[in-house]
């Protein structure tokens, strides 16, 4: 009877096996845990390496396509009085069948190049976007010299103005 006095007392009775379950599920809980981390860092969880053992195949990479390069002549270009000089070199990017086509017809995309840069203000090279103006300007006199579909890009080598 004393016993089930200090029961109702205010303090609640505790049976022993509780307060043991609590703790090994603490545990339980912290030990999967940690396995369950290592699992996934060292790979053997959710990738990493393949059945045989060895380490996962790289990712397939593209095949480049199927271009080519074709360079043009130098040209050097006289910009007034002063003695100031535009050098510019660049390269043709067209698909592997064009390559003939646009070879049989690098001089006149030399030539009209030419002449738009020689028409260039000199003031128009010294802009800081002054060059990717240029380069669609030129990219799509080439386009039209070789007629569509045949330059893919042009691509600006050397360009010194001095």
């Amino acid at each position: 009877m004393a016993q089930a006095e200090a029961d109702f007392d205010g303090a609640p009775a505790t049976r022993p096996g509780k307060s043991k379950g609590l703790v090994l599920g603490g545990i339980l809980a912290l030990v999967l845990g940690g396995a369950g981390f290592y699992g996934v860092w060292s790979g053997l969880i959710l990738g990493g390496a393949t059945p045989d053992g060895n380490d996962a195949a790289p990712p397939a990479i593209a095949a480049l396509p199927d271009i080519a390069f074709v360079p043009m002549d130098p040209i050097l270009i006289p910009l007034g009085v002063g003695g100031r000089v535009l050098r510019f070199r660049g390269q043709v990017e067209v698909a592997r069948s064009h390559v003939d086509d646009v070879t049989t017809l690098m001089p006149r995309i030399v030539d009209v190049l030419n002449s738009y840069l020689r028409a260039v203000e000199p003031s128009e090279l010294e802009e800081p976007a002054g060059l990717n103006r240029l380069r669609a300007q030129m990219l799509r006199r080439a386009q039209i010299v070789t007629g569509e579909g045949r330059v893919r890009d042009l691509l600006i080598m050397e360009f010194v103005f001095n």
